[in-house]
Formats: C-alpha cells, structure tokens, sequence
C-alpha cells in the first residue's frame, strides 16, 4: 500500500580480522536499510515483515534487515536517490516515484494506459520485465520483485469529478512527476508538487482541492480526512517496485544474493494479491467515513481516456528511443490482448 517511504536497506558491511596469534574477530552483521513510505497495517508493511524474517531464517545471523517505514527515512524522491548512492540498500515504492531517478519507469503510469490490472499484470510481468531489469541495472539498481499501489482516483474537497470540467481550475496535489503533471494539465487543472507527508494539512489549508491516489494509500495516508468525495476515475495505475542498490547487490556472494532475491515472482502475485483483496473493503470505508463516492460509467471514463492521449505522446518526446520503444511494445501488447477478448 502506500504511505510514505517504501523499504530501504542500508548496510555497514563487518569484516573478518586477523589479531595475533592467528585468533580472528568474529564477523559483524551487515546492516540492510530498508525504506518506505507505506506506514504499519499495510500489506506493503506484512511483506517488509516477511521479508526481514526470511534473511533473518536464511542469512543465519549475518544479516539485519533495519525497515524504516511511513517515510522514516524520507520522501520517496529523496530515498530513491540515497538506495541508488548506496546509503540505503533497499527501496520500496512507486514507480513514479523511482521515475525520479529512472524517467522511463513513468511509462506505466500514462493515464489510461491500461484498463484492468490484467492488463498491467501482463505488460509488467510477460512484455517489459527484461527491458526493466536491463534499464535499472543500468541505472544502478537490482529488482527484486514489483509490487502494486493500484489504481489512482479522485479525492475532493468540492463535489464529484465524473467529468474532465469539474477539475478545471481545481489545485490538485500531484506526485512529483512529470507524468503526472501533464495529466493534470491536459484535464484542466492546476497541478501543485506537494510531498506526502504534507498533503492533508495542504487539504485542511485549503492550499489544494483534492489529489489522486489509491482507496488504500489514501485511508493509510489519512488523507481521507481532508475529503469529501472520492470520484473513482481510475486514472492512473500505479505499480510497486522493490529495488536494492546494485553496486551493494553484486558484491554478496552468490547464495547471499539469491536469498535476498527470494521467489520475485510469488513476492509480486502476493503484493498484488494482498492490495486488491483490500479494495472492496475500502470502498465500504469511505461511506463509513461519511465520504461520498462516486463510480463512472464506461462513456464517462472514456471522455477523461481521450482528454489524455495525448500526455503520451508528450511524455516521450525527449525522452530518448528508448522510451518510445518500451511504450510501443506496451501498446502493441495491449491491442493483441484486447483483440483476443
């Protein structure tokens, strides 16, 4: 789920020396920090947990998993920098926001890019797996599975968004991504950077509107407090990613990487799974919370789809080849998905 940071891992690595008389000092743990911004109580918060039981089993002692969650250590943005220059070791968070070091993870989150999240599933999972693996070892970083925020909608304070006029000259909190901006834009209205730890007080200051993100990352957020209506527009879908610093990474020995690797794809399917089952549930939440909610038809949905094509083709303008070609192998996916029913 999300709130703030995901989880990172930072690691002050023990080394075996030599005292006289040939006596050797017993290794020291080496530390992982972990980071992220999903706060207790989220499934995001039950895998770190996970996750630092199995190195714990497994590493037989030589590992501490130290997680730092609710954006212990940071933002997202500033995390992510720190796991790419080693200072963390791992990070777990959105693909918007690792975009602020990889720009071209931000492909996923073209608005309306996917209908369902089979279709994410697929495109993830069969279509860009290699490509990303390849683009972030580039950059500096291993994946060790993807996970899932979900899909993003519509939290306001003034009424309903079922059309793309009910944003026009709205201040909406906006991840700080480029992406994410333009769909703004392309809707009308005024998109406004603001972190999440200072989201709600934004709300309650009358700074900004409303914002876009998930039934679960909103309640985990608290960010439900300062709304009045969720509009479910499912704009935007936004993948998880839990990634380790490379150059950390290559230096374990081979059976100390595959431990921490895990089983990625069991990992994934179990995020994906533990997100999803909570969405009904959330829903029920907001009306409890007195939240209106609002479900768009299919002809309301598609009204907001072409107000945003075209965020796409500027998204991958200055970009480099590389950007268009993962998008084009995205959409090629798609169509022949779609066609087959």
């Amino acid at each position: 789920m999300m709130n703030r940071r995901q989880f990172v891992k930072t690691a002050a690595v023990g080394t075996t020396a030599l005292a006289a008389g040939n006596t050797a000092w017993a290794e020291e743990p080496m530390v992982v920090k972990l980071s992220t911004v999903a706060p207790e109580g989220t499934p995001w918060a039950e895998q770190v947990k996970d996750f630092k039981k199995r190195i714990s089993a497994e590493g037989g002692g030589r590992f501490t998993v130290k997680s730092y969650l609710g954006g212990g250590l940071g933002d997202e943005t500033v995390t992510s920098s720190e796991c790419k220059r080693g200072a963390i070791q791992v990070w777990a968070g959105s693909t918007g926001a690792l975009a602020a070091v990889v720009p071209e993870l931000a492909l996923f989150e073209l608005p309306f890019l996917f209908n369902n999240v089979a279709e994410a599933d697929h495109v993830i999972d069969n279509v860009l797996n290699t490509d990303m693996q390849k683009l972030l070892a580039s950059r500096g970083f291993q994946i060790l599975f993807w996970a899932e925020n979900g899909y993003r909608s519509f939290g306001t304070t003034f009424g309903p968004v079922k059309t793309p006029e009910a944003l026009k000259g709205r201040k909406m909190r906006s991840q700080e991504n480029e992406v994410h901006l333009e769909m703004y834009r392309a809707l009308g209205a005024s998109p406004v950077p603001i972190s999440v730890t200072e989201v709600l007080s934004s709300l309650q200051t009358k700074v900004v509107d409303g914002f876009d993100n998930t039934p679960l990352f909103t309640f985990a957020a608290s960010w439900y407090q300062g709304v009045k209506h969720y509009s479910l527009t499912e704009a935007i879908y936004q993948p998880g990613i839990v990634v380790a610093n490379k150059a950390w990474f290559d230096k374990l020995a081979p059976a100390d990487q595959k431990m921490i690797m895990g089983d990625p794809k069991a990992d994934a399917i179990k995020g994906r799974k533990g997100v999803r089952e909570l969405a009904p549930l959330l829903i029920e939440n907001f009306k409890a919370a007195k939240i209106e909610v609002h479900t768009l038809t299919p002809a309301e949905r598609e009204v907001f789809a072409k107000a945003c094509l075209p965020t796409h083709d500027k998204w991958i303008k200055g970009k480099g080849k590389s950007a268009a070609v993962y998008v084009a192998k995205a959409k090629a996916a798609l169509a022949e998905l779609r066609k087959k029913g």
